[in-house]
């Protein structure tokens, strides 16, 4: 069996005779029609809204909300579009595009063209958000949290706001899309730190496929509606990250019915939990680093049996992911006087990073949990309390001696794919 690695993936080569193996069915979905006609398609049958043409007729201003570089929204077929239909209702309509950053840094000019393409690059009027400076944002509420809602000006003081994006499981706010778009990405530092605040990350509602009950989607949506969010077109992708569906209109109901579309190819659920269980990041580029793997992770956690052993298929070419998250586990004395000190932290002193590192610690206090890597990262991993191995063959045989050769073993070639079900 071979597990995704980098770009050309790690063989498996010991019998895995009796394994669950758990996919996604995304590979089956077959779309019809071009990427651009399914988009188009699905904007002329707006759900729970009016086209965008009629919300843009009597408008000075628009704000399309647009994915940065981290994410891999195929803007090129869905951008057009929607300033299209915005003209076709309002030609005079003054546009802004507001890059959607989060928490991350700006989006070079390169990595723009490369998503919306040359022509809207050159042409269009852009607004990178910046989540650290004070004076570009502005508050305009305060969540059910508690929290302050502080989000860019340009999305504050447009007349109509509107985003574009992707849906895809997430594994602490259930899914991507929709109201994300305004929460985390173009608020304040101040209000995304408090809405990944250790509280919210610690309830068993935050987790992969799962909305109802989940503080930080509650806050997500709360901060979509005070922004005055009108319009989404939000799309699914395959696993070519071509679209493969979409999903436009109001931004509550269409996202909503993304995620239940989804949810019918993501779903999966083991018939006995794993005592061994292999998972990976998917492959480049989302196995770059540690930070990101702790999303497959979280795939192998749900899977597992108490006290079982995880391995994780990473590269992890690019390091740790963060000062901050290598330094949280590598300085500790202990994982549980470390969960104690984040548990401690108050929403309004939330650490960077400090979500990842929670939840990795999380499934550390339960499992353990080794680490296929590059060989470069051996000390990395194991000053972080980690356990490395170079190969998933020496990763399976330590597992199997420690668990017994009667150990049940589930696989979940990509781990960021599904949405395993208890």
């Amino acid at each position: 069996m071979r597990i995704p690695f980098g770009t050309t993936g790690l063989e498996l080569s010991r019998d895995v005779t009796g394994a669950e193996v758990l996919e996604s069915a995304i590979g089956t979905l077959k779309a019809e029609g071009s990427e651009d006609d399914i988009v188009k398609k699905a904007m002329a049958n707006p759900i729970g809204s009016a086209k965008l043409s009629e919300l843009a007729k009597g408008k000075k201003t628009a704000t399309i909300i647009i994915s940065d570089h981290t994410r891999p929204v195929p803007s090129k077929h869905i951008l057009p579009f929607m300033l299209a239909e915005l003209r076709e209702g309002n030609p005079d309509i003054d546009i802004t595009l507001l890059i959607a950053t989060g928490f991350h840094r700006p989006t070079t000019h390169e990595e723009l063209v490369n998503k919306v393409g040359e022509k809207i690059a050159n042409e269009e009027k852009f607004v990178c958000h910046d989540s650290r400076n004070p004076d570009t944002n502005v508050e305009i509420g305060v969540l059910p949290s508690g929290a302050k809602l502080v989000i860019d000006k340009v999305a504050a003081e447009t007349d109509l706001l509107v985003a574009e994006g992707f849906i895809e499981p997430h594994f602490f706010a259930g899914f991507s899309g929709g109201r994300k778009s305004v929460l985390p990405g173009v608020c304040d530092q101040v209000t995304v730190l408090g809405n990944h605040c250790s509280k919210f990350i610690d309830s068993p509602c935050a987790r992969t496929g799962i909305l109802e009950g989940n503080p930080l989607h509650n806050d997500m949506v709360a901060a979509a509606k005070l922004a005055k969010l009108q319009y989404i077109v939000n799309v699914v992708i395959d696993e070519e990250k071509h679209v493969a569906a979409a999903f436009a209109g109001d931004p509550f109901q269409a996202h909503e019915t993304g995620c239940a579309f989804l949810k019918g190819y993501c779903r999966v659920k083991p018939e006995k939990k794993g005592d061994i269980v292999i998972t990976s990041n998917g492959g480049a580029p989302l196995d770059q680093n540690m930070y990101q793997s702790v999303k497959g992770l979280t795939a192998a956690e749900a899977a597992a049996a108490p006290g079982a052993v995880l391995i994780i298929s990473t590269r992890c070419n690019d390091g740790t992911g963060g000062d901050s998250f290598y330094h949280a586990l590598a300085d500790c004395d202990t994982l549980e006087h470390l969960m104690e000190r984040i548990l401690a932290t108050p929403m309004d002193k939330t650490d960077p990073d400090q979500w990842e590192y929670q939840i990795l610690c999380r499934m550390m206090l339960k499992h353990r949990i080794i680490f296929v890597s590059e060989p470069a990262m051996q000390k990395t991993i194991e000053e972080m309390k980690l356990e490395y191995a170079p190969d998933l063959d020496t990763a399976l045989d330590r597992a199997r001696e420690a668990k017994g050769k009667d150990a049940h073993l589930v696989i979940i070639p990509n781990g960021i794919s599904v949405i395993v079900e208890p």
